[in-house]
């Protein structure tokens, strides 16, 4: 594996980093590839997701906390100078088995450093128990994308207080604190930080790539362009008449804003921190334009497997949300 430098080290905007990783992933396509990055406190939300549910703009403003949008799925993240998120570039269109790949990479250098690391859910690797690393993905053509923070001396108010999650999702997790199911590295390892990054580097990677300052400018087009367009950052914000939510098991939270016209449904949009695997648009969404809001008619108009689309879900599960079942 390569790992991936930049002529000049400095701290930069999330935003740069994540077009730094599509930029790798389409251009250098022989090598898994592998970085390591940290930001100024940073809140980091899913594709999916929408500002006004998972982040405390207010607090965020005041605290000098910047919001970004990543490409791939799942829930919103914080991140400051006390994180190491890395991104992992591999060949292959099955995402879901560099998925996996990734995160057993980093539970075995966990236990190698002396930590009793475990993968577990859909996402998040776990130490004594507690979460210290959640990772997300997604897909470009013929390259997967995989990217995780790992908490290891984070300021835990201003994560807590940065991001809002829904009282469902706490339930979810059988717990009454956030807090209470979070840890931090640096109380289970005998390595300083920059310590974890050297042995990430010289355990995980067996060569090295050096990017060139034409590649940095080439990045920071492409953040300006998409990462920085405050029509990516904001996303979509449907108008609706319907709102369904749910969380599934081994899916996450998946909401529904359905706009109707009597008892048909006109448009639908889909926000939460589930997984996308596959064109959402394509094979749910446009399949439900203009069909009754009705638990038959829906399960005609969409596929039997939906699993390829969206991690885990079951047709049946998401039948029961449109029709609130």
């Amino acid at each position: 594996m390569i790992y991936i430098t930049l002529p000049e080290e400095k701290t930069r905007k999330a935003s740069f980093y994540l077009a730094m990783e599509e930029y790798v992933a389409r251009n250098i396509t022989n090598d898994d590839c592998l970085f390591c990055w940290q930001v100024e406190p940073s809140v980091v939300i899913g594709r999916n997701q929408l500002i006004a549910n998972e982040v405390n703009v207010d607090y965020c403003r005041e605290h000098g906390i910047q919001v970004f949008r990543r490409k791939s799925g799942g829930g919103c993240i914080y991140a400051d100078k006390g994180n190491v998120m890395f991104s992992f570039i591999t060949d292959g269109g099955n995402v879901g088995f560099a998925f996996n790949r990734y995160i057993g990479m980093m539970v075995l250098m966990l236990r190698r450093l002396g930590a009793d690391a475990s993968a577990t859910g859909r996402n998040d690797i776990l130490v004594g128990g507690k979460k210290v690393s959640g990772n997300a993905f997604y897909h470009l053509p013929g390259r997967s994308i995989v990217h995780g923070t790992m908490l290891y001396d984070t300021d835990m108010e201003n994560m807590l207080k940065s991001i809002t999650p829904t009282g469902d999702k706490l339930e979810s997790k059988g717990v009454g604190s956030v807090r209470q199911r979070i840890t931090l590295l640096k109380d289970h390892i005998n390595a300083g930080m920059e310590e974890l990054k050297a042995y990430m580097k010289a355990n995980l990677c067996d060569d090295r790539h050096a990017l060139t300052a034409d590649d940095v400018r080439k990045i920071e087009e492409l953040e300006r362009e998409t990462y920085l367009s405050p029509g990516f950052i904001q996303g979509n914000n449907p108008r609706h008449a319907l709102t369904r939510m749910r969380r599934i098991d081994g899916v996450g939270g998946i909401e529904a804003h359905i706009d109707m016209k009597g008892d048909t449904i006109k448009n639908i949009a889909l926000s939460g921190d589930f997984f996308t695997t596959g064109d959402v648009d394509k094979a749910i969404l446009d399949r439900l334009r203009n069909v009754r809001l009705d638990k038959n008619d829906i399960a005609k108009a969409l596929p039997e497997e939906l699993e390829g689309v969206i991690m885990n879900l079951r047709k049946d599960d998401f039948v029961s949300l449109l029709t609130d079942d």
